[in-house]
């Protein structure tokens, strides 16, 4: 071998040895200290949710770039690969961009170096439409090497505008498996899936020092940001996951529902098996013949989509509206759905927020939308109000008459007021197919609530007011149920729930959306929040 190719060989042997020293295996102590906080390494997360040997790693070799004077000194062996595992995988065979921080290097913090690597992966992301994953475990930007104006003036100005740009043009998941409070929470706001692990994470804008300090209330991090707060309280996060290998799962589960991106069509199932007969013949006997009471709208979703193919996000959060993904004869659609069990299925501020969050998702990646409604209305009160139900309620319908996907609508029993109008029911939105069921009554309220309200003089003026009461609630009983809603076409038909299935299916696959841009020529419309 001559000296030539020998210095080659050397090179390349150093080179490989730098690699080693800033991987796992090079450092099984820091390895060691983050199984015993029952995590995976960030390598171990990326290798996990890739396809195996799919992983090609960008700026592994990455060092600190030192910008004040405690940071003078640092070199890679202080920071290996600066704290952030960045590349681009495939999940399912279809590529994807990630970014995972490293909590062994520097608390998982991002400094300079970090954040060349995190924005070089988004703008891969961006200008070849992968789907962007973050897998969060750390405390955001790096203080050391913040305290610099020179730097630090060109902030998160570079990352924020490429996050913009990424969200509709590509599926976005912030995870959070470790601390995530400040700029991982700024991240996780602009992204469409945010996963949480049990035990492990945290979610929010300051950590428990810097509230203190501030406003003085000692607080624990899961007190302020942990998933009994942001995934089940305020709904930040979209799931609470049982440990890193969950969470990695719920991910992978996420993007396979959603294209790649905005230009192509959502993946569907080579096959699919349609609800068994015991799941159908439910769906005629779940709902209750007394109105008031609840029923189980997870059947009458699961006696509608394939088996085992409902994805809920956000499933203890705002639990008076259901919202996920599922698949119709393999088929990725958009599932919402009001949930009686919970108060009453009436649409409040957090029901409003979580449900027009999903269907600007759904609309953005091409997912049909499923309306299943059985609504009272808006809740009413002063604590509602104080929250801004008024204009809360108002995004829903906004992007459901946003939206150009395939709609459709099934009322199942109460089609009240605004809140049928919410829902998309009848012809408040551009449906493809509005159904009801016979159970269906629909009105401008509830008809008890209606009656006591417009007709209480007549009732307190008659020889036997409880008797006069019950025979307007049976009058306007004949007066508001699904065959009258039909009589004019308000809605398409009225089918039998057994049917509900194959309709909704064909009119999804019929769908072809053959519009000009609308009219009139304005920019956009502005959100009602």
């Amino acid at each position: 071998m001559s000296e030539d190719e020998m210095d080659v060989a050397d090179l390349i042997e150093e080179v490989q040895a730098v690699k080693e020293r800033v991987a796992d295996a090079g450092r099984p102590e820091a390895v060691e200290r983050q199984h015993e906080a029952d995590k995976l390494t960030a390598r171990e997360r990326v290798d996990y949710l890739c396809d195996d040997g799919t992983f090609d790693e960008i700026g592994q070799l990455a060092a600190p770039m030192p910008t004040t004077p405690e940071t003078a000194d640092w070199e890679r062996e202080d920071a290996p690969a600066d704290g952030v595992v960045c590349g681009i995988g495939e999940v399912d065979a279809r590529p994807v961009a990630i970014v995972a921080t490293d909590y062994t290097v520097k608390g998982g913090s991002i400094g300079h170096a970090g954040g060349r690597k995190l924005e070089r992966v988004a703008e891969l992301a961006r200008d070849r439409g992968y789907p962007f994953v973050m897998l969060h475990d750390g405390g955001g930007h790096r203080i050391q090497e913040g305290l610099d104006a020179a730097p630090t003036a060109r902030g998160d100005a570079g990352f924020a505008n490429l996050q913009e740009t990424l969200s509709g043009w590509v599926p976005t998941v912030s995870a959070m498996m470790g601390p995530g409070f400040a700029a991982p929470t700024n991240f996780a706001a602009l992204c469409d899936f945010v996963p949480m692990v049990e035990g492990t994470s945290t979610l929010g804008v300051a950590g428990p020092s810097l509230v203190a300090a501030a406003l003085g209330k000692d607080l624990s991090k899961a007190e302020l940001g942990g998933p009994n707060v942001q995934a089940r309280r305020h709904g930040m996060a979209d799931v609470a996951c049982e440990d890193d290998e969950a969470c990695l799962d719920a991910i992978e589960t996420y993007l396979s529902y959603l294209p790649r991106n905005a230009t192509r069509d959502p993946p569907t199932a080579g096959g699919f098996d349609a609800p068994g007969d015991d799941q159908v013949a439910a769906l005629t006997d779940v709902i209750p013949a007394n109105a008031k009471k609840g029923y189980d709208i997870y059947a009458i979703v699961e006696g509608v989509v394939d088996q085992d193919s409902f994805f809920e996000l956000k499933p203890e959060f705002a639990r008076n509206i259901v919202t996920g993904f599922a698949r119709l004869e393999g088929r990725p659609i958009g599932v919402i759905a009001n949930n009686p069990r919970h108060k009453a299925g009436t649409i409040d501020t957090d029901a409003s927020d979580k449900s027009s969050h999903f269907v600007s998702v759904c609309d953005a990646f091409g997912l049909p939308v499923l309306s299943l409604i059985d609504v009272p209305g808006i809740l009413p009160g002063p604590d509602s109000e104080g929250e801004g139900v008024a204009r809360h309620s108002a995004k829903l319908p906004f992007e459901l008459n946003r939206a150009t996907v395939p709609k459709v609508t099934v009322c199942l029993r109460r089609g009240y007021g605004y809140g049928y109008v919410a829902m998309g029911g009848g012809r408040s939105t551009d449906t493809d197919l509005s159904l009801a069921w016979p159970t269906a009554e629909i009105a401008a309220m509830g008809i008890e609530g209606a009656v006591d309200v417009a007709y209480r003089r007549e009732i307190e003026a008659a020889d036997d007011p409880d008797a006069k009461r019950t025979e307007l609630i049976e009058k306007f009983k004949d007066r508001t149920d699904a065959v009258r809603a039909a009589s004019r076409v308000g809605i398409d038909a009225v089918v039998d729930p057994a049917d509900t299935r194959g309709r909704v299916a064909r009119a999804i696959d019929r769908a072809e959306d053959t519009r000009d841009d609308d009219w009139p020529p304005k920019k956009h419309s502005i959100n009602p929040i």
